[in-house]
């Protein structure tokens, strides 16, 4: 398996440094990299359940990124789970780099066995479109949810009762988007994924993707709430 992984140039540096930090502050936790016929997907965790009783849904966001073949000419293969801030602070020396010409190589941090979400694995084919959202409806999901945590969650409030709270809020359904919670919406503005561009919807089983220009945001639900 690689142990490190080769990028283009220094604007794919950037993308994928503005993309980790956004995520990091979300959550500081870890990055599932999985690199195959020249291009890295990094998954990153925005919601998921803390245990069989927790309804919360599993929202991932993931930018996917073109790679440059490794030093000895073979493309880069890999499945790894790292921990976020690790892997920033290998971009940040890379960065050093950026000025000369060539690829950009990263090594892998060392990799992380106890992320529960990362076993979760959305499907990589079978994708159907299901039709478009605008970005506004999506935005003013987040940005409602958002205001509603900050006012129901008090600031000495412990982990379990945010949590509850998050769950709640977050769970509920967009309206006129029944069938994706407004966490959806959340990780599209907060990953930086809303842009002028229409929002393209897919499906496949249990899973909806939600593609922009910018990246894409994966929410899997529950089959009953598939009917539409």
């Amino acid at each position: 398996m690689s142990r490190s992984f080769s990028l283009a140039d220094s604007q794919t540096l950037d993308d994928l440094q503005v993309y980790l930090a956004r995520a990091a502050r979300i959550e500081e936790g870890s990055a599932r990299l999985i690199a195959g016929s020249g291009l890295l997907a990094v998954y990153v965790a925005v919601f998921y359940p803390a245990g069989l009783m927790d309804e919360t849904p599993t929202v991932l966001g993931l930018r996917t990124l073109a790679l440059q073949p490794g030093a000895d000419g073979a493309p880069d293969a890999f499945d790894v789970v790292v921990p976020v801030r690790s892997l920033l602070t290998r971009l940040e020396s890379a960065q050093a780099r950026a000025a000369e010409p060539g690829p950009i190589t990263i090594s892998l941090p060392m990799e992380v066995n106890t992320v529960t979400w990362a076993a979760i694995s959305p499907p990589r084919g079978g994708w159907h479109p299901i039709g478009v959202t605008a970005t506004p409806v999506l935005e003013a999901a987040a940005r409602s949810g958002i205001d509603e945590v900050a006012s129901a969650v008090p600031s000495a409030a412990g982990e379990q009762i945010v949590r509850r709270v998050r769950s709640e809020v977050w769970s509920r359904p967009i309206e006129g988007l029944e069938h994706l919670p407004a966490a959806a919406g959340f990780a599209a503005l907060a990953l930086g994924f809303l842009g002028a561009d229409d929002v393209r919807m897919y499906e496949t089983g249990p899973w909806t993707r939600l593609s922009t220009q910018r990246g894409h945001v994966l929410v899997k639900r529950k089959a009953w709430t598939l009917s539409r």
